[in-house]
């Protein structure tokens, strides 16, 4: 399984139902768990800046990634982005081959 990074920014007019968060949330990650099942997600944050969420999750592929971000989008997020992550020591062993 491959590492990816989720940066989510939410629609204005998501946004604008901050009490209804929690439950637009678990409707978004049941519509995931549905549609891609091998998907596996590590940690979940609320960010304070240019997105409103970071998820960290496993997928087995880049298409898999790609369709967590369009559900993202077809659910209210205005901008989503799925960026791979590459383990630190795997990354420090990739240097030593260039």
């Amino acid at each position: 399984m491959k590492t990816f990074i989720l940066m989510t920014k939410l629609g204005p007019e998501v946004s604008k139902k901050i009490k209804d968060r929690a439950k637009l949330g678990r409707a978004w990650l049941q519509e995931v768990k549905e549609k891609c099942p091998e998907v596996k997600f590590k940690a979940h944050y609320a960010l304070l800046g240019s997105y409103d969420f970071l998820d960290i999750y496993e997928a087995p592929d880049e298409e898999t990634a790609a369709k967590v971000s369009m559900i993202s989008l077809s659910n209210g997020a205005f901008h989503a982005e799925s960026w791979t992550a590459i383990p630190y020591k795997r990354f420090l062993k990739l240097t030593e081959e260039v």
